[in-house]
């Protein structure tokens, strides 16, 4: 996928879209893989994913969104991962089996 394909797809109102999208902007890499997996195990597995990060205190943003966006979306999503240039942050993409649209996005602060 095209990286000004990716930044327009990241054009959404929350904290965790906007953060990837400027990650993007400021030089990131990433990656859309091809294939799709099912929304609902994607939603439990980051589901378990969200309760670890509570327990731990590790900083995310749309986590939370992201799992409640994957359980109602019951329909299989393409992943993309953008790694922020300095490795501050690690964001996953959850896009519509054709890549052309966002279903959820979030991130996770990286451990220095």
């Amino acid at each position: 996928m095209e990286r000004d394909r990716l930044e327009r797809l990241l054009g959404g109102d929350d904290a965790a879209s906007a953060a990837a999208g400027a990650a993007l902007r400021a030089g990131a890499s990433y990656i859309v893989w091809e294939g799709t997996t099912p929304a609902e195990s994607l939603a439990r597995i980051y589901g378990r994913r969200l309760r670890h990060t509570l327990r731990k205190g590790i900083g995310t943003t749309g986590l939370e969104q992201a799992v409640q966006r994957l359980d109602r979306h019951r329909r299989p999503v393409r992943l993309g991962q953008i790694r922020a240039a300095d490795g501050s942050w690690v964001f996953m993409l959850f896009l519509d089996e054709k890549g052309s649209a966002l279903v959820a996005c979030t991130g996770v602060r990286q451990m220095p």
